[in-house]
């Protein structure tokens, strides 16, 4: 379930919430005046997220490539490295 606290609290009893985003890898939601206003999360958790966000990204590139034929073997692309050539 997550952990929803008011913005008055970032204040009033920040380290309770940055000890919640250190020991659980998942974000604590902040309102403001009733509504969802920020995600706050350790920095840990963060660089987790956008890892997996560049890997995601990683791969519909190269779902993009196979499906518009723009791939090589892997042999061939081995060989040119070891000859030093560009792919």
């Amino acid at each position: 379930m997550p952990m929803i606290r008011p913005s008055s609290d970032l204040r009033n009893n920040y380290n309770e919430i940055s000890d919640f985003c250190h020991k659980y890898p998942e974000p604590v939601y902040i309102t403001k005046n009733g509504k969802g206003d920020l995600a706050v999360m350790s920095i840990e958790t963060y660089e987790r997220l956008v890892g997996k966000y560049e890997l995601y990204k990683l791969l519909d590139e190269g779902m993009d490539a196979v499906r518009e034929n723009k791939i090589k073997p892997f042999r061939e692309v081995i060989n040119g490295i070891q000859k030093g050539l560009p792919e």
